[in-house]
């Protein structure tokens, strides 16, 4: 069973969202997700800037296996990426809900998030 975490949303696609009180969120890929993909090779991310529809493509992930697109969960403006992936890309594998997280965004809307998975939800579809 993969670990998921009670403090954050979820997307079908595989990506988490923790939503903070000022309206900015961090986004990463789930456990469940850098367990499918193995051994994490490179991670590329979005400039800072960029603006991110809900659903479109951020990023790539590659691994040993396949390459992997990333998806935002919300819409938003990219505040910050974590530049540490690109050095330590494996950082993903071990830590998909701490310091491998991949974006900063500031939510075009934050009542978006109540549209992503619960925990329980995620979890009855990785199940």
């Amino acid at each position: 069973m993969s670990n998921i975490p009670a403090d954050l949303r979820y997307a079908k696609s595989h990506e988490w969202l923790k939503v903070a009180p000022d309206g900015t969120g961090l986004v990463g890929i789930t456990d469940y997700a850098q367990s499918s993909l193995g051994d994490i090779t490179f991670v590329q991310l979005p400039k800072v800037g960029a603006v991110l529809a809900a659903g479109a493509t951020f990023g790539v992930v590659e691994s040993v296996k396949a390459a992997s697109d990333v998806y935002a969960p919300v819409a938003g403006t990219v505040l910050a990426v974590n530049a540490a992936l690109d050095a330590n890309p494996e950082k993903v594998n071990s830590a998909p809900y701490g310091d491998a997280w991949m974006l900063k965004l500031k939510l075009a809307n934050p009542a978006d998030a109540a549209a992503l998975m619960s925990p329980e939800d995620y979890g009855k579809l990785t199940g």
